[in-house]
């Protein structure tokens, strides 16, 4: 039986962390640990505690540190900016995903032709947070408030910048990430593409556009696409990197 793995913030703070209610009622009405049992903890930044539960509260679990580890993130970093959906429940399927993919940073945006202005930003945390634990990781996205796109555009800083564009010829996404490049961002627009007003500042901003493909793909299929393909070149740059070094 595997061990329980739950979320806790400043887990490296003190020898005894106290758990949120949440997740102590859980620990104690749902899975009925008792005191001595062994637990896990992340901070969703790369740290991990291996424990054993002290007082098994419902209301304020307490975990002994038994040790600490820390996983750097995977590298190269991809951010993903994507519009918001009509349909909530299409973005937060797409949070999810993405988390389970390893997708770094993840910043909402509001473009020409978004029709929702606005996100619940502690509900999206949650989900990728729930996300983290489900597919056994350290790392959580950095989850960014709703940012306009020509505020996303003026601040990127990664090292190769695309953006998903549907209109004239464009390479595919697969033909143009570099995955030697330290860190990549790309951009999703909503149904009906980026503006032309958007593209043209893109563009000037210095990003390149892709293709996601010769289908057009719903906003949210497009966002799992991305963390997708930069997963699979990712894994792949990784296992050749291992093999040159053993020969």
């Amino acid at each position: 039986m595997s061990v329980p793995f739950f979320f806790a913030e400043n887990i490296l703070s003190d020898d005894e962390i106290i758990l949120d209610e949440e997740s102590s009622r859980h620990i104690v009405q749902v899975l009925r640990m008792k005191s001595g049992e062994k637990i896990l903890l992340t901070d969703g930044r790369g740290n991990a505690i291996d424990g054993e539960i002290g007082n098994a509260n419902k209301k304020h679990c307490t975990v002994n540190k038994i040790a600490v580890s820390f996983a750097p993130r995977r590298s190269p970093a991809l951010t993903i900016g994507i519009s918001l959906t009509k349909n909530t429940s299409r973005f937060e399927w797409f949070l999810e995903k993405a988390t389970e993919l390893g997708t770094a940073v993840i910043i909402p945006m509001i473009c020409d032709r978004t029709e929702k202005q606005h996100a619940r930003y502690e509900r999206l945390a949650s989900i990728c947070r729930s996300a983290m634990l489900q597919s056994n990781q350290v790392w959580m996205p950095e989850m960014h408030q709703p940012s306009a796109f020509k505020d996303v555009v003026k601040n990127a800083v990664q090292q190769q910048k695309l953006f998903g564009h549907i209109a004239g010829e464009t390479k595919s996404l697969s033909e143009t990430i570099n995955i030697s490049k330290d860190s990549h961002i790309v951009l999703i627009g909503p149904e009906g593409d980026f503006s032309e007003e958007e593209v043209v500042l893109a563009k000037a901003s210095g990003f390149e556009g892709v293709s996601f493909g010769k289908t057009i793909l719903r906003v949210e299929t497009a966002g799992i696409y991305a963390a997708v393909m930069h997963a699979g070149f990712t894994q792949v740059s990784r296992k050749g990197a291992k093999e040159a070094q053993s020969t």
